[in-house]
């Protein structure tokens, strides 16, 4: 088990605090912390790109906007690339630029990005060797889809991306202002798409181009259509694509679509090919890397086929090939997860276990068996196959421990059937990155609880190397400790939860807490809430609950009062000042509970709904997504509402208004389109009707998120308003002393 990186880092924490006293975390504090996004490595490794960004790059969104053609809103960063040889940073412009899109270009020495001027997305490319932006002039009166990507085609270094067909802005906005503006809009039920669907679907439509980037020349490779999964081969002749064509509203997200995949000759540009004929079923296929062999699944069985051989019929690699026996051979229905580099043999994986199989369909064989017994079986490590190396040998792996934080990336040898730790330990690391050409890999790392900072190492894991230094001030701040605890909700399931130690902590005391409700939590990492709950003196607590279809009202009444109930008896917690809030599913998890007990002192809801049966038509511009979500998807109640209507009663928590004593701070987004705010308003008239403690705070400039989605000043305001909320509820004898101090000053 190597910990370099661990006490590399907290040995940069300890030294910190010696030259400074620390100081509180503050609101202002969490709008600065930075981190690096949108990363990309070059192929040989040696140049990493991304974008640093704080909280400020989220304000100042326009949500009232939301689906209007003609609103980009790329977020604003500094663009950089480290030189992970040199371990030096370059900034590719002096200022904050609105970019995305980086895509390295095969030579390692350019960056190639689309950046936002004014309402319109440009080309251009960053040259390490002369440190110069260099922006391509497009012959063409088109404009580029900022949503669609940069591919590259060794076919003459040339470019692949998308343009808007000349009229398509004009059409999209004739679409968009009648649903706005009016005067009159007709929302006519016998139409195949809701108004909102169909203005929604304008974004998926694009034309596919090959540029010059040397001369700006375009050339016409694909007609409009909603294209997606672009690639180009190795030797930069074909382009696969897949289409998705939208046939009707869907409120199952299960129809009302069908799927083709094709590709063509980019030297020929002749008719396309189509490898899968349009069809209602998805298919999804796996390209190799040269991008001329691709694998798909049907019925359980892994078929593969070449573009270059495409008339001959595509060949079953697996059939009948697991097992002699009849009956076990039924038992095995593989999935495809990926082709190892060298394009000659595949990586498949079952109910039995991992598998590798030859292109040819030969030498099939089960490398990594999973224990037949579903308990067994459910308490194995969680393991994601990141990496296959060259000589097919190894197969490295991103590891966490379901039990404990144990993380990191193992190496599993395919020859000796084990697993060796390479970088393992109670630190949190994401975003595996490996260059194409070296055995170079970059990662963000986290202590657990501090932001993430980049790394470099090789593919032994011997040679941790820090690039980025984006918050190294945080060492003079007072920071919260994070641990993992067990505890059993009312069903007796065993749940894990990660609580948040008040800084300064001192065990002999007991706390107030603050609960965070969403559904499941494990990982820790650095998260701003809980830093700043953390340092107003109070325990931190994120609590997992075990979601039942049908009853979903129900598992945060089991699991959040189970948790909170330990943490009481543990003498951590002082059970009189409990509060919760929760955003969005949180928010309205939040609401729902206090209409079941009176435990917690204080609650706030942060752009979560109250009324699920309203809810159901409330967010137009996202079409029919709150039928899916109740129906299918989030909310679990599992049938519709004329089915199922008890369900949605006993899940409509301001139905059950006049239940709740608990005071109850309500905050919303004038333009959240995702969770409206009319609909988080229906508690607020509820509540006061019934003469209950209520208050309500909609920002007129918020979105998804409340004053969190909004600009600076109401980030700053929601968050003082819940720390004042909190700690009138916690320590009301302090309003008391308070009030009893104005009364006497106004007596003398």
């Amino acid at each position: 088990m190597k910990n370099t990186v661990l006490i590399s880092f907290l040995a940069l924490l300890v030294c910190g605090s010696i030259y400074a006293q620390k100081t509180p975390f503050t609101v202002s504090d969490a709008i600065n912390i930075k981190s690096l996004g949108s990363q990309t490595l070059s192929d040989d490794g040696r140049y990493l790109a991304g974008i640093i960004a704080d909280t400020r790059a989220r304000f100042g969104t326009d949500h009232f906007r939301f689906r209007d053609p003609s609103y980009l809103n790329v977020r604003a960063g500094e663009l950089v690339i480290y030189d992970t040889k040199e371990g030096t940073k370059m900034n590719v412009f002096d200022e904050k630029v609105r970019v995305n899109n980086l895509t390295w270009w095969p030579g390692n020495d350019r960056l190639i990005f689309f950046e936002q001027k004014n309402d319109k997305m440009v080309l251009a490319y960053y040259d390490i060797s002369d440190k110069k932006v260099r922006y391509v002039k497009i012959k063409d009166d088109r404009v580029i889809a900022a949503n669609f990507g940069i591919n590259y085609s060794a076919m003459g270094d040339k470019l692949v991306i998308g343009m808007r067909k000349k009229g398509w802005m004009d059409k999209a906005m004739a679409d968009y202002k009648e649903a706005t503006e009016g005067p009159i809009v007709v929302y006519d039920g016998s139409k195949d798409f809701l108004k909102w669907d169909k203005i929604g679907l304008n974004s998926s439509m694009v034309e596919v181009v090959m540029l010059d980037p040397t001369n700006g020349k375009v050339t016409n490779v694909l007609e409009e259509g909603p294209y997606g999964g672009l690639r180009v081969s190795e030797n930069g002749r074909y382009l696969s694509y897949n289409e998705a064509f939208r046939t009707k509203t869907s409120y199952t997200r299960r129809d009302g679509a069908e799927y083709q995949a094709s590709f063509i000759d980019l030297s020929t540009l002749d008719s396309a090919t189509i490898i899968y004929k349009r069809n209602e079923k998805r298919r999804n296929f796996w390209w190799d890397a040269s991008g001329m062999n691709y694998a798909y699944v049907d019925s359980g069985n892994v078929y593969v086929n070449n573009i270059g051989n495409y008339n001959a019929e595509a060949k079953n690699l697996t059939k009948d090939l697991a097992f002699e026996d009849d009956e076990k051979k039924k038992a095995v229905k593989f999935s495809m997860m990926r082709w190892h580099s060298g394009g000659n043999t595949l990586l498949l994986s079952s109910k039995k276990g991992w598998w590798t199989i030859n292109a040819d369909g030969s030498d099939l064989k089960l490398i990594f068996e999973l224990p037949e017994d579903k308990e067994e079986k459910e308490a194995l490590p969680n393991r994601n196959v990141v990496k296959w190396s060259k000589d097919g040998n190894y197969l490295y792996v991103s590891y966490s421990d379901k039990e404990k934080w144990n993380r990191g990336i193992q190496r599993y040898n395919i020859g000796s059937g084990e697993f060796e730790d390479l970088m393992t330990d109670s630190s949190f690391y994401t975003s595996w990155r490996f260059a194409k050409n070296s055995d170079k890999v970059t990662y963000n790392f986290s202590d657990g609880d501090h932001p993430n900072e980049v790394y470099l190492n090789n593919l032994e894991f011997e040679s941790p190397k820090r690039l980025t230094n984006l918050n190294d001030w945080v060492m003079n701040k007072k920071w919260t400790k994070s641990e993992l605890i067990t505890y059993r909700n009312v069903d007796g399931k065993e749940l894990k939860g990660i609580l948040y130690y008040p800084v300064d902590y001192d065990p002999n005391k007991k706390y107030p807490l603050v609960v965070e409700v969403y559904e499941r939590f494990f990982n820790n990492g650095y998260r701003s809430s809980m830093n700043l709950i953390a340092n107003q003196g109070y325990f931190g607590l994120r609590p997992s609950v075990d979601l039942e279809q049908g009853y979903p009202g129900e598992a945060w009444m089991k699991g959040v009062t189970s948790a909170v109930n330990k943490l009481v008896e543990e003498g951590k917690v002082d059970n009189d000042k409990v509060g919760i809030h929760g955003t969005s599913y949180g928010g309205y998890a939040t609401s729902l509970i206090i209409t079941q007990t009176d435990r917690f002192a204080a609650a706030i809801n942060i752009s979560g709904k109250v009324n699920i049966i309203s809810f159901l038509g409330d967010s137009p511009k996202i079409g029919t997504r709150n039928y899916a979500a109740a129906e299918v998807g989030q909310d679990r109640i599992g049938g519709q509402f004329w089915d199922e209507p008890l369900k949605y009663f006993q899940t409509t928590a301001v139905l059950y208004a006049d239940r709740i004593k608990t005071p109850h701070l309500l905050l919303t987004g004038e333009g959240d389109w995702n969770v409206p705010g009319t609909n988080t308003r229906e508690m607020y008239y509820a509540m006061r009707r019934l003469g209950k403690d209520v208050t309500w705070v909609n920002y007129m400039n918020g979105g998804h998120g409340a004053g969190w989605a909004s600009d600076e000043n109401d980030y700053h305001d929601q968050w003082n308003r819940m720390f004042e909320f909190y700690k009138k509820y916690f320590f009301p004898e302090d309003k008391e002393e308070k009030d009893k101090d104005v009364e006497t000053d106004q007596k003398h």
